[in-house]
């Protein structure tokens, strides 16, 4: 399908000939440019998650004039418009909260604005499936830059990432492993260039998952963000999407259901993010695709762990760069994936998997050698979780993966904290932590508390994990027995809502099995006795998220952003 210039949508801005496409073309002229250059090329808006207090965008600045020489290039005009930067650990509670908040900004951008196709630049953890979900919905051409993954580094001989020696460092400072001065050197270490965390977190997921959908230029996701190779990719991107404008190649032509399982299967095969799972169940949704919690277990039984990166494996997201990155990866589970998809270059999948190549295969392992016989994800249900928890095992304890044990609840991180601390605290290593009112509604936003801390007593006595639950999520860097995405969750009277300190809990892995051993007739006189939690926010994006928010299984959007319904094109008059 080819357009002609007449049928692009910012022709409606600049191509009046009454007085309002007058002022249209004059207040462009006020700008320095001619007369030409948006009557007669196509508008590429580039959304921009840059932001000072965004160390994985900090480079975004520079990328946003790489994609305008592309632009420039193609034939193109571009334009750069500025969007919510959601930089993980800074923003408080969650980046989370404000995922929707980027995606109907996205959307709104696109829609009040002369854009004609766009270039979404981000990758931090929520930047890349809020702005995905937003050019969904909105569904012009839309191709995504990613920001790339920081440069690896090491600490005494052994590779440190982002996040994952965080929390394991810190394990051992409170044991008296380490001391003060070595953990104040990590400080400055484990994170030594703008980028995205280089362990296969959140960000470098979800990047890949978006490689996989076929929204991102093959390759792409994997190359670091100081390389050379990133601003020639930003180039390419910028050169792409001129071409994807005339050939009318929108989102809603590339996701279908094949791409959802594709990107499933990556995120498999790479031993991914748990966080993956709401932003995929969103953005399907998005694009009026059917997707559940038993389609992504089902794959995360097929496809074993191949990507042999932190936290399931050894390496960090440069080893993946030099080893072949998406494309080759897709080449190991190439018999799990739909290659006759269409991707942003125009072409079938099966073109660019049958062109890659395993450089090195200590990183991206051949199916016959994974990183782990433990999956990336399975799907739990039980009373408990009636409508479903994950858990990551290929990141868990294996002799945890069947569990019976004591409940110890705490209803907020303070309350938490306070007692982990106290070496008096009853527990051992079979307790089973439980920390509720952090879903969606509750926190609010569904905070990344998931990876509970080890209390002080037990990793004195060398115990390093211990089995954990929640309903809120854990960072993608991080590691452990830890159930999460409770469903529903405690705030809105989810069954956990009803747990008590001295409950027993099981947990067995293997039989996708998490019950609480409570008989029926004392949980429905805990039900009766419930009561909702207050919540204090009374205005603002926080209040309008909690009224709105779906369940951790339906993809945590706004229930009214859900669906591929089309809001109508701005008038202008």
């Amino acid at each position: 399908m080819t357009r002609r210039l007449e049928e692009l949508r910012s022709r409606r801005w600049y191509a009046d000939q009454g007085m309002r496409g007058f002022a249209h073309r004059q207040r462009m002229q006020q700008m320095g440019l001619r007369r030409e250059d948006v009557l007669e090329r196509p508008i590429v808006g580039i959304v921009n998650t840059w932001s000072d207090l965004s160390p994985c965008h900090a480079h975004l600045r520079e990328r946003a004039e790489a994609v305008k020489r592309g632009v420039l290039l193609a034939g193109g005009m571009p334009f750069e418009l500025p969007a919510m930067s959601l930089g993980e650990v800074m923003v408080k509670p969650t980046t989370m909260l404000y995922r929707n908040f980027l995606a109907m900004e996205t959307e709104e951008l696109l829609r009040s604005h002369p854009i004609d196709g766009v270039v979404l630049l981000g990758g931090c953890d929520k930047t890349t499936p809020g702005m995905l979900m937003g050019a969904i919905s909105m569904d012009v051409p839309a191709i995504f830059c990613p920001a790339g993954p920081m440069l690896n580094d090491r600490h005494r001989g052994r590779p440190v990432g982002a996040g994952t020696h965080t929390r394991l460092f810190w394990d051992e400072l409170q044991a008296g492993r380490i001391g003060a001065a070595e953990w104040v050197q990590l400080e400055s270490r484990m994170t030594r260039s703008p980028g995205t965390c280089n362990t296969m977190g959140t960000a470098s997921t979800m990047t890949s998952m978006v490689e996989a959908l076929g929204m991102a230029l093959p390759g792409s996701t994997s190359i670091p963000a100081m390389d050379a190779a990133h601003p020639r990719m930003a180039a390419d991107c910028g050169e792409r999407i001129v071409q994807m404008i005339w050939d009318d190649l929108t989102p809603r032509r590339i996701l279908t259901r094949g791409a959802f399982l594709n990107a499933a299967a990556v995120q498999m095969a790479l031993g991914g993010s748990t966080n993956a799972v709401v932003h995929i169940i969103a953005m399907a949704r998005r694009a009026g695709v059917v997707l559940t919690l038993d389609d992504l277990d089902a794959m995360g039984r097929r496809v074993p762990v191949l990507a042999n990166l932190f936290p399931s494996g050894e390496g960090l997201m440069e080893d993946f760069y030099y080893a072949g990155g998406v494309p080759a990866l897709m080449q190991r589970i190439a018999a799990h994936l739909s290659l006759d998809e269409q991707t942003c270059r125009g072409r079938p999948l099966r073109e660019q998997v049958e062109a890659a190549e395993v450089i090195d295969a200590g990183v991206i392992r051949p199916l016959d050698r994974p990183v782990s016989t433990e999956p990336a994800l399975a799907v739990l249900r039980g009373n408990l979780a009636p409508e479903g928890a994950v858990i990551k095992p290929s990141a868990a304890t294996p002799a945890l993966m069947r569990h019976r044990g004591r409940a110890l609840v705490f209803d907020s991180p303070p309350q938490m904290l306070a007692a982990v601390a106290d070496e008096s605290l009853d527990c051992d290593e079979r307790t089973v932590l439980v920390l509720r009112q952090a879903g969606p509604v509750g926190a609010p936003g569904m905070p990344e508390w998931g990876n509970l801390p080890i209390p002080k007593k037990l990793l004195a006595r060398g115990v390093r994990d211990i089995v954990r639950i929640s309903d809120a999520r854990m960072s993608g860097t991080h590691f452990g027995t830890c159930v999460l995405h409770v469903s529903p969750e405690s705030a809105v009277g989810g069954p956990l809502a009803l747990v008590r300190t001295g409950d027993v809990i099981e947990l067995d892995v293997p039989a996708r099995r998490l019950h609480l051993v409570v008989d029926d007739a004392e949980l429905a006189r805990r039900r009766a006795a419930w009561q909702p939690p207050a919540q204090p926010f009374e205005r603002g994006w926080t209040r309008l998220h909690q009224q709105h928010v779906t369940q951790a299984h339906e993809g945590c959007d706004l229930d009214f952003l859900q669906g591929t319904a089309h809001t109508a094109e701005p008038p202008i008059y």
